[in-house]
């Protein structure tokens, strides 16, 4: 996918193609996404092919995909909808622990939210739901042929010094950079990373054992106090902030910053106190501002700042933010962060 922007219409009731073999699950969510909310369910499929037929036929808004389907299923459901129809797709899956529902997050799909639970609160399940839809069917696949990307330019070049570590931020759009970025770097990489990824409550384990997989290094869950190994990538956990100390690193419960936690914020600004001009600050994909402030600071700590460019971004959110605040040496496609990485690691 190439740069996205995000287009607001207020005013525009959102059309959504519901896929589940579950007859009970497509009645609960049609109930949870009723007009009087902004929605229309305009159709529901109880196989991806029947899915992908009604994306083509309906041109809906977004899509709410199942993955585990008789026939054709979810996955391929996606893969026939990104091939002739890019529609904003959000993966609803019962097992929100496990690495599967990443695959379809590869295959194109936007967004992961866990499945209505039996017995569970449908009235704050059915919020979370219709806030992640108006999210990614905000999300407009453009060509930005110019953008800011030469914008960079402007900020004068620093001799680097040799990084210690590297702490990224991402949101929408970031698991596939992130997985992109770490099977990028070389198989010896040398330096601790540290990741904070916006994602749904109940997912960071899941995340992690997929881009374990996906690039063939160590990555796994932060825990209070785990130490900054070479090579290991530790991801923060959801409902905590992760922030950087000497070798280490901390979680902490403060309350969250612009209503995420964790927040990208506190490891820029935490990598900017202990680290200074040895940190490496990467800003990824994503809607918003989150990090752009921080990395300003571990800009001007002397630490190297990079940002992904518009091309490869899912939405240029997130960099653009931090490249209009000052806070970017380079902006780069995900490719070229990596070996720029791998070259400051040297």
């Amino acid at each position: 996918m190439r740069g996205g922007d995000v287009t607001a219409r207020p005013d525009h009731r959102l059309r959504v193609v519901v896929a589940d073999d579950s007859e009970l699950v497509c009645e609960v969510l049609a109930h949870l996404l009723g007009g009087e909310h902004g929605f229309e369910v305009v159709a529901t499929a109880h196989d991806g092919a029947a899915a992908a037929a009604a994306v083509e036929a309906l041109r809906p808004d977004a899509v709410t995909m199942d993955l585990q389907m008789p026939g054709t299923d979810g996955f391929g459901g996606i893969a026939r909808i990104m091939a002739a129809t890019p529609t904003p797709i959000l993966v609803l899956t019962g097992r929100p622990e496990e690495a599967v529902g990443f695959r379809a997050l590869a295959l194109g799909a936007l967004d992961l939210l866990e499945k209505p639970a039996a017995g569970g609160d449908l009235a704050a399940y059915g919020a979370r739901l219709r806030s992640r839809l108006r999210l990614i069917a905000g999300v407009r696949v453009i060509r930005h042929p110019r953008g800011l990307r030469g914008a960079a330019a402007v900020l004068p070049p620093r001799p680097a010094a040799r990084c210690e570590l590297v702490v990224v931020g991402a949101s929408l759009g970031g698991p596939r950079a992130l997985a992109a970025l770490l099977q990028g770097l070389p198989p010896a990489f040398p330096l601790p990373v540290a990741v904070v990824q916006h994602i749904a409550d109940g997912f960071a384990e899941g995340l992690a054992a997929w881009l374990a997989h996906e690039a063939g290094r160590p990555v796994r869950v932060a825990r209070d106090g785990d130490a900054l190994a070479p090579g290991v990538v530790l991801l923060a956990p959801s409902g905590h902030h992760l922030e950087v100390g000497p070798g280490r690193v901390h979680l902490s419960g403060a309350p969250p910053i612009d209503t995420f936690r964790p927040s990208v914020e506190p490891l820029f600004r935490s990598a900017a106190r202990a680290y200074g001009r040895s940190a490496c600050g990467v800003i990824l994909t994503g809607m918003g501002h989150d990090g752009a402030e921080a990395l300003k600071e571990l800009r001007a700590a002397g630490g190297i700042t990079l940002a992904q460019d518009e091309a490869t971004s899912v939405v240029f959110g997130m960099p653009r933010a931090a490249l209009e605040a000052g806070a970017v040496d380079r902006v780069l496609p995900l490719d070229a962060i990596a070996r720029t990485l791998a070259g400051l690691a040297r």
